[in-house]
């Protein structure tokens, strides 16, 4: 009983990664929160970074045809220099340069974020950031589409990416912030912003593998860890799909008071 109640537990951690982590409200943060109320104590990044896994699934699944298309045309530009792709192909080059900020941050940096910067009072704060933050960009509109990134762009959206390895700051929401005070249009800046999580997933995967793979109570989690990893793969395909029609419609405002609810909430109970 106590092993189905472990599982079951860790299933609901897994279906709040998987619904926060596409929208703008902070999926590590609410992990946290999450793990407090719940009684579990995760050390380190492993979980967190297996159930992130799961939503990477669900981004790939849902942008399938789009990184299908950058890919055979970032390849023809490679290869045969047809200036038709050229724009998908720069597009590859700043998904590329975006990503190195949170890379070189996270492996310099990933033990101090685990240790240290996961305190409720931290959360708290950061919530209350991403909130003001996705109040003064909710009514931008941008005309910027794909084709007319720059490098300050990438550069600057993968400043706001690294940011956002702080629990309590949106990874989604910090680019997507990022990306449309730069001018650029919903759409564009929401697949930059999902893009830009599939190198920063797959790297965090890669170095958090052998953890996983040794960790001593790997039979024990084995059944609660897989629960949670399909969880959070189904919900973030949801969450995913629902968060783009909010796009289109332009109601970042929701998203921004319940940040504000759930920081103070935070900072006064928790």
């Amino acid at each position: 009983m106590e092993s189905l109640w472990e599982t079951l537990k860790y299933a609901i951690l897994g279906l709040i990664q998987g619904f926060t982590e596409p929208i703008p409200i902070s999926s590590s943060g609410h992990l946290v929160i999450a793990q407090r109320l719940f009684g579990l104590e995760i050390e380190g990044l492993s979980f967190e970074v297996l159930v992130n896994f799961a939503s990477l699934l669900a981004v790939l699944l849902i942008y399938r045809q789009d990184l299908i298309r950058l890919t055979v045309n970032g390849f023809k530009y490679l290869t045969k220099r047809d200036e038709n792709c050229r724009g998908d192909f720069m597009f590859i080059i700043y998904l590329i340069i975006a990503t190195i900020p949170a890379g070189v941050i996270g492996v310099l940096f990933n033990d101090f974020i685990s240790d240290r910067l996961k305190g409720l009072n931290v959360i708290g704060i950061t919530l209350l950031i991403t909130a003001v933050s996705l109040f003064l960009i909710r009514n931008l509109r941008g005309r910027k589409g794909d084709q007319q990134l720059t490098l300050k762009d990438a550069i600057i959206i993968g400043l706001a990416q690294s940011v956002a390895l702080i629990p309590g700051i949106s990874r989604s929401g910090a680019t997507i912030v990022a990306a449309m005070a730069l001018g650029m249009k919903q759409e564009t800046a929401l697949r930059f912003s999902f893009f830009l999580y599939i190198p920063v997933s797959l790297g965090g995967m890669v170095l958090e593998a052998k953890h996983i793979a040794s960790d001593p109570d790997l039979d024990r989690l084995l059944l609660p860890y897989g629960a949670a990893f399909l969880v959070a793969l189904v919900a973030s395909y949801f969450s995913l799909k629902w968060f783009m029609n909010i796009m289109k419609k332009g109601n970042l405002l929701y998203f921004s008071i319940y940040c504000l609810i759930a920081g103070l909430a935070v900072l006064l109970f928790l």
